[in-house]
This record gives C-alpha cells, sequence and structure tokens, in this order.
C-alpha cells in the first residue's frame, strides 16, 4: 500500500476511533439506533440577581401557591436581598434560608419597592408576616422566633393569597 493511502487509511482510523469514543451529542443517534437526549436542564438563574432560581410551595386555607424565588444563601447575598431591585413580579420573591435557625429581624435600607417579609418556622409554619414594608424605612422587623427561613414577597402578595401565620411554606 503507498504510503500517502496509508496515511489517509490510519487517519480514517483514527477519526471514526474518537467519534466512536467520544459521548453522544443532544438528540443523536447511538449505533444500536436509539435517540439520546440532552442532560436535564441546569437550575434556573435570575437574571439580574445572578441567584439560583427555585420553585417554593405557600399552602393557605385556599390552596397550594407556587412562586419562583432567587435563593440568597451567602452572607453577602442575604445582606444585599432586594436592595435597588425596582420591580418583581407576583409570583416572584426571594428566600433567605437561615441554617441554624435563628432570631432574624430585617430593614428595608436601600429596597425601592414595598415587600411582605414572612418569618418561617424550623417546621416551614409562618411566625409572622411584616406586611407592606415600607421602602428605605431602617425600622427593624423582627421574627417571632426562631426563622429556619425569611421569604420576601412583593408587597401585599401575601394579604392576596389569604396567608397567615401558622401555613406551611417549601422550598
Amino acid at each position: 500500500m503507498p504510503k500517502t493511502l496509508w496515511n489517509r487509511a490510519a487517519g480514517l482510523a483514527l477519526v471514526i476511533a474518537a467519534v466512536g469514543c467520544s459521548p453522544l451529542g443532544a438528540g443523536s443517534t447511538s449505533a444500536q439506533g436509539t435517540v439520546t437526549t440532552a442532560p436535564a436542564a441546569q437550575s434556573a438563574v435570575h437574571p439580574v440577581s445572578g441567584l439560583k432560581v427555585v420553585p417554593l410551595t405557600v399552602t393557605t386555607a385556599g390552596g397550594a401557591h407556587v412562586f419562583k424565588v432567587e435563593v440568597a444563601a451567602s452572607p453577602a447575598e442575604q445582606e444585599r436581598g432586594l436592595m435597588f431591585r425596582t420591580t418583581m413580579g407576583a409570583d416572584e420573591g426571594m428566600i433567605f434560608p437561615m441554617d441554624p435557625p435563628r432570631p432574624a429581624a430585617f430593614w428595608m435600607k436601600n429596597t425601592v419597592i414595598p415587600l411582605d417579609i414572612i418569618f418561617v418556622g424550623a417546621d416551614h409554619k409562618v411566625l409572622n408576616i411584616a406586611a407592606n414594608a415600607v421602602p428605605y424605612d431602617l425600622s427593624p422587623l423582627p421574627s417571632f422566633g426562631n426563622a429556619a427561613g425569611v421569604l420576601e414577597l412583593i408587597g401585599g402578595r401575601a394579604a392576596q393569597i389569604g396567608l397567615k401565620p401558622g401555613d406551611t411554606v417549601n422550598w
């Protein structure tokens, strides 16, 4: 076999071997003829904050209400919270997980929009609600007990869904 033909054959064999060992792409067909799909989508990320977005369910006497909430997990994320944000949808919010559960107090420093601040106990039951917290107000709004999480919704939303202490919040 001439040297150039040999080089082409060897090169073709390497390409076939490489393709055969590579993972299948989204929508690819395997050698057995089965179609593969892409891996599950990664968690959503909020376009403004860059925080992870997760579903959160609030269960009231009126039923379940699902929200998409940003997770403020780190101390820096929790310190910033919803400061400087000018809009938020009715079914959006932010959750501040607290591990271990502890007394909490929030204020509205540099917060432009009114918020409902919902303090949630370790049993996922609402402890208390600071409804329609006033933008820019520096007054502390405390939890009535140890909070395992604090949920912030657009001001007035808790009343719209009938949220009361003792209702359940799961994220």
